[in-house]
């Protein structure tokens, strides 16, 4: 039975909006960062005020549901997802997955397992992570004195190879702001590949203890 709490009436009303809003936010970034500086006074005006607006509604959304969770201090602890999409508004679409779960526990249908949930929500950080990261680190980069880093398809394969914890060392941030990006890409990459591989690797432990149950005894 879905929660019909005031906090949970809120999320549901506002989970499509705020995703289009993150959306937004992601696309006014990459506009800002990849047509400096041929970008008109008029359009990066637009772009600003696009991600403030998307910033400022994600703060709002965020103030409402800890007045609604009737917590203090406690609300941060127990919802630190929320917290980062307020400071990474373009992670939102990341609650893609839990609105389809609800969606299918509402119409009866089973919710997604338990694996497929871990893969959608790391394939889906990667891709959101990596894109942005991309746009941050080539915004620091481009132009520093020595970079190796001269465009976006540069910082894309720099990013793809951080994050997939390859490192091929033959493009990398010189910037000190360009390698605090490296060390959270780093971090997250970590996380990611540990989630998707204990996942795996829990799978497999569980079709294979499946099949030895399902074994018939030897005589």
């Amino acid at each position: 039975m879905d929660d019909d709490s005031r906090e949970a009436r809120w999320e549901r009303r506002t989970g499509g909006p705020l995703t289009l809003a993150s959306l937004l936010f992601l696309a006014a970034y990459a506009v800002r960062v990849l047509a400096d500086p041929s970008l008109p006074g008029a359009a990066r005006v637009a772009c600003y005020g696009t991600m403030l607006a998307a910033w400022a509604a994600f703060a709002v959304d965020y103030a409402v549901r800890w007045r609604f969770s009737g917590q203090r201090l406690s609300f941060v602890r127990t919802h630190l997802f929320d917290a980062v999409i307020l400071v990474l508004p373009l992670l939102r679409p990341l609650r893609f997955v839990k609105a389809y779960e609800r969606v299918k526990r509402r119409h009866g249908q089973p919710r997604l397992a338990l694996y497929g949930r871990v893969i959608a929500y790391a394939g889906t950080s990667a891709v959101l992570l990596g894109f942005a990261g991309a746009l941050a680190v080539y915004q620091q980069e481009r132009g520093a004195p020595g970079a190796t880093m001269r465009t976006f398809g540069d910082a894309v394969w720099w990013t793809c190879s951080t994050l997939s914890t390859v490192g091929y060392g033959d493009v990398a941030p010189v910037t000190p702001v360009g390698r605090l990006i490296a060390v959270a890409l780093m971090a997250c990459g970590l996380a990611l590949l540990g989630a998707v591989t204990g996942s795996f690797s829990s799978w497999l432990l569980q079709v294979f203890s499946r099949e030895d149950e399902e074994r018939p005894p030897w005589r």
